[in-house]
């Protein structure tokens, strides 16, 4: 799946799960946060695709999506990215 349509897929899933995703400027990568009890999803604009990608699939996770459908193939990609993270971290 090419990066922008899973960009797509993953602002879609966010929306369902009552997350606002904001694209902004600035010296950082992005992340979940809540602010006035809004789930809002930061990302940096400034990121190539697929660094987007991820900082959307961290955000996303760390929310949760057991209990919603996803599709298989963006489920996957979530799931690979926190174990791709998880391995850095460990490092």
């Amino acid at each position: 799946m090419e990066y922008l349509t899973l960009i797509k897929e993953l602002e879609e899933l966010a929306t369902q799960l009552g997350i606002k995703i904001r694209y902004e400027k600035g010296n950082f990568e992005g992340g979940y946060c809540i602010l006035k009890e809004q789930k809002i999803l930061v990302v940096n604009k400034k990121l190539f695709d697929n660094r987007k990608t991820s900082v959307l699939a961290q955000g996303i996770a760390e929310i949760g999506i057991d209990d919603v459908f996803v599709k298989p193939i963006v489920r996957q990609y979530i799931e690979d990215e926190n174990v791709r993270i998880a391995k850095e971290k460990n490092k």
